[in-house]
């Protein structure tokens, strides 16, 4: 035995088979092993959420870690009910059953692994099941006896093989019943006494027999699954340190209007992680397109051109929320770190910042303490206010003028619950930005100046936050500040390096003041953070090449952004402009035609009071000259 190894651990095991599994793989490999996947997702998550850690697989097995016997049974029980729902979904030939069987014994531990008689018992206790039963040993019976609300048969003592003696089973009822407990034995009343001197430690041992491909597809950390990422196939290089998309935790709390609060974890992850220089970090509007979808960390890494896939869920309850989250590299199929956090809402941040440290260290970037103040500064400790923002993020996306309304007064609401809301006042000023840009206020120069009061509103509180250099950027470029309006954009990005906004907003302000080489890498450079960008972004790239002469690059990046948002006017614009300045005039007034359906009402003076920042008069007046050729007055 190693200097490692535990040798007296008592611990609950459970094991389970599937009945007839060899007859459903005969019939449907496929189908069989579909079921089988789901089922599988069914047990972890309950494994989970009753405090179970997978340990380790051994041939057809899976074994997992429990903090009490109690959740071991309950875990078992639970598993079955929600089995027996999903089979009476499907044919009668086609219903998987799971034998299930829990034992209290010693095992052997050896770092991660359990092992011993106490699993080996575990393992015969599971035959004795009836499919979709549960049956559990007289040592697991004398613990949960009385701690649940299940009935349970005695079946007397059973022999099985290789244990030398007879085991005590009990086939346990899915409801409350009549308890019958073995006749008392002065030999094992000296047991129990022994027991209560041993640290209890449980764990659940699942037999799936014959889905050993199963356990190795999905589960094992050790072995990777058949189905990993190819770096051949990705639509974009690996960066050359370490990238990670983070997936949109799954709302588990069977409220849709929830939603808010678990997209607004996984978007206080994605900022946290943002932060830190050394990762690349997918933007938030990509991650979010596989919102709802089932989709596999193979076709996120490949398609966002990542290695590392961070996905969990949220379940929150009255003041308790439970967060689970699970970090793969989509390479080698490992999970490179899972956990599950129980916590009051009240503790909320903390958690956020527990699990961003955990994701950092599992990829073995190290901070700087002043880095970790960075990331790990939080907008606000009031609970409700936080809430209101989330809230708001719902109604900033499409940029309508009624959902400008929402954000606002979701914003104004955080803001009169906290007042030191640094994030809350920059969140109004965008408002107020977007009535000037897209003339939805009278007079602009008003809108103007409260996003410039809002902004530094914002920085009196905290003037780390790269996001409010951006904004205060914008401010100074609308102002045709270009010097400032360039001196905030690097101050932003070197809070902010991985931030896809903060790099979009300063390379607006190069594009105005002609610097176009430097602007459309910053572009690129968003565009890479986020695939699946904003418009803006690829407006302003659009842009960037036209007034660079290179019009067919133009074309591409307007075009790609009207597939994307076919309703938006600005990619229409550019395009109106690119092919007017090529001389083709036909396009250029299809294009215009499509200008006035989107906005009827649309005129260049409006226009230009939003968009015509050029620190170069020229420039603004030759970008004008196109649209009027373009048939746009």
């Amino acid at each position: 035995m190693t200097a490692k190894e535990v040798k007296r651990k008592l611990a609950a095991i459970l094991s389970a088979d599937v009945k007839g599994y060899s007859r459903l793989m005969g019939e449907e490999e496929v189908s069989t092993l579909k079921t089988l996947s789901a089922y599988r997702e069914v047990m972890r998550s309950l494994i989970q959420q009753f405090d179970g850690r997978i340990v380790d697989a051994s041939g057809d097995s899976v074994l997992a870690e429990f903090a009490s016997v109690v959740d071991a049974v309950q875990c078992a029980v639970d598993v079955q009910k929600e089995l027996r729902t999903r089979n009476a979904e499907l044919p009668e030939n086609r219903r998987m059953e799971f034998r299930i069987g829990v034992n209290l014994g010693d095992v052997i531990q050896e770092e991660n692994n359990i092992y011993g008689d106490g699993v080996n018992i575990a393992a015969r206790v599971q035959t004795l099941a009836d499919g979709g039963g549960v049956c559990i040993s007289g040592t697991a019976f004398d613990h949960v006896e009385n701690k649940l609300p299940l009935g349970y048969e005695y079946l007397g003592e059973q022999t099985v093989k290789n244990i030398a003696k007879p085991i005590r089973i009990y086939r346990v009822s899915m409801e409350p019943g009549i308890k019958t407990p073995r006749p008392v034995a002065k030999k094992e009343s000296k047991s129990r006494q022994w027991q209560k001197t041993v640290l209890i430690a449980v764990a659940i041992l699942i037999v799936v027999a014959a889905a050993i491909a199963v356990w190795r597809l999905y589960l094992q950390p050790s072995r990777p699954p058949v189905d990993v990422a190819s770096k051949e196939k990705m639509a974009y290089p690996l960066p050359d340190k370490p990238s990670i998309a983070v997936l949109p935790f799954t709302n588990m709390s069977g409220e849709p209007k929830e939603d808010y609060f678990s997209d607004g974890i996984t978007e206080e992850i994605i900022t946290a992680l943002s932060k830190v220089p050394r990762l690349f970090v997918i933007a938030r509007n990509s991650t979010f397109t596989y919102k709802g979808k089932s989709v596999k960390v193979k076709q996120v890494s490949e398609e966002l051109g990542v290695r590392y896939v961070l996905e969990g869920s949220v379940r929150r309850a009255g003041s308790k929320v439970r967060i689970t989250a699970q970090l793969i590299d989509a390479i080698t199929g490992h999970h490179l770190w899972a956990e599950r956090y129980d916590r009051d809402l009240k503790n909320i941040f903390a958690l956020q910042d527990e699990i961003t440290l955990k994701i950092i260290n599992a990829l073995q970037v190290k901070l700087t303490e002043s880095e970790q103040i960075i990331v790990f500064g939080k907008s606000t400790n009031n609970l409700e206010a936080y809430l209101k923002l989330l809230q708001a993020r719902e109604y900033s996306n499409p940029m309508t003028r009624e959902g400008n309304l929402l954000h606002r007064q979701m914003a104004e609401q955080a803001v009169a619950l906290d007042p030191k809301c640094a994030v809350a006042y920059l969140i109004l000023s965008a408002t107020h930005l977007r009535d000037l840009f897209f003339g939805w206020s009278e007079p602009p120069e008003q809108s103007l100046r409260l996003a410039e009061e809002l902004v530094k509103k914002a920085f009196a509180i905290d003037d780390s936050l790269g996001m409010a250099h951006a904004y205060l950027g914008r401010i100074y470029l609308t102002k045709k500040q270009h010097d400032q309006a360039m001196a905030e954009g690097e101050r932003g990005l070197a809070l902010s390096p991985n931030d896809d906004f903060v790099q979009a907003a300063f390379a607006i302000s190069l594009y105005y003041s002609g610097r176009m080489e430097e602007a459309i890498m910053l572009y690129r450079k968003a565009i890479r953070l986020n695939p699946f960008p904003p418009v803006w972004y690829l407006w302003g790239l659009g842009s960037c090449y036209r007034d660079s002469g290179r019009y067919e690059e133009a074309i591409v990046e307007f075009k790609k952004a009207i597939r994307l948002y076919p309703d938006s006017l600005t990619p229409h614009l550019g395009l109106a402009a690119t092919y007017s300045l090529m001389g083709r005039e036909q396009e250029a007034h299809a294009e215009a035609a499509e200008i006035l359906r989107i906005d009827p009402k649309f005129s260049l003076d409006r226009h230009a009071k939003g968009f015509l920042f050029f620190k170069n008069q020229n420039d603004a007046d030759r970008y004008m000259e196109s649209l009027r050729k373009a048939g746009l007055k």
